[in-house]
This record gives structure tokens, C-alpha cells and sequence, in this order.
């Protein structure tokens, strides 16, 4: 019976060290440039873009982890999305007001967008594949 908890508790303390040291690594990440097709949304140009047509918005933070590993997905998105939908990013730090709008309590957050009104929501990491199929829905 000893001998199980001591493998217990050794094998609970190198899941803590190894989730600590992927953290670390995540936060550590360097940013990916974003494809010039993004548009990076203010509170100055947020209506004028989203107003007509449809706009998936990333609503983001430097700090966040998750954040960081959608950029690369977003910008493939940008690419292979058909033309006349806007792929957007809004940061969370620096448009509090919008993200408040919105409601947005966790990040990333994606929200669809059609002549400026929500028509979906995704929180989290979401695919290409998976992002593609729902702007292909709308259309």
C-alpha cells in the first residue's frame, strides 16, 4: 500500500513539473507575423468594417497563449477564405470597450460576424478546417 501512494505522488508531481514547463513554453512562444489580409480592428474602424458583408473576428491578447496559436491559423484562413469575407482581429488590452460589448469573458474568442450583427461564437482554439466550414455556412 505504501508503495502505491509513494508512485502516486511521483507520478502526480511529474505531471505538475511537466504541465509547469509546457506553460512556460506556451507563454514563451514568439508571435507569428499576421498575414497582411488581417485587418486589425479599433474602436475607430470596427463599425465601418463590420457593417456590411461578413467578418470573423479574433478577439485576443499578447499575453495569451491560445491567442498566439491561432494566429497561424487565422492567417491560412485569410488565404483560402472566399473573397468579400474579412478576417479581423481585435485586441482585448487595447479596445476594452469592444470586448465588453461583446461580452467576451474568455480568450480567444471568435465571433462571426454578417452586416454587423453576431451570428456565431467560438471560444478557443478552433482549426482552418473548422473555420472554413463555418464561414462556408454563411454564404
Amino acid at each position: 500500500m505504501n508503495i502505491l501512494i509513494i508512485i502516486t505522488l511521483g507520478l502526480i508531481i511529474a505531471f505538475i513539473i511537466f504541465r509547469m514547463i509546457a506553460i512556460n513554453k506556451l507563454k514563451s512562444m514568439p508571435a507569428t507575423p499576421e498575414n497582411n489580409k488581417i485587418i486589425n480592428l479599433t474602436e475607430q474602424n470596427f463599425y465601418s468594417v463590420t457593417k456590411n458583408g461578413v467578418s470573423l473576428i479574433d478577439f485576443w491578447a499578447e499575453w495569451c497563449a491560445p491567442c498566439k496559436m491561432m494566429t497561424p491559423i487565422l492567417n491560412s484562413v485569410a488565404e483560402e477564405a472566399n473573397s468579400g469575407i474579412r478576417i479581423c482581429k481585435l485586441n482585448v488590452d487595447s479596445e476594452k470597450k469592444l470586448a465588453s460589448k461583446f461580452s467576451v469573458r474568455g480568450i480567444p474568442t471568435l465571433i462571426l460576424m454578417k452586416n454587423g450583427k453576431e451570428i456565431n461564437r467560438f471560444v478557443g482554439v478552433k482549426q482552418k478546417d473548422f473555420l472554413l466550414k463555418q464561414l462556408n455556412l454563411i454564404k
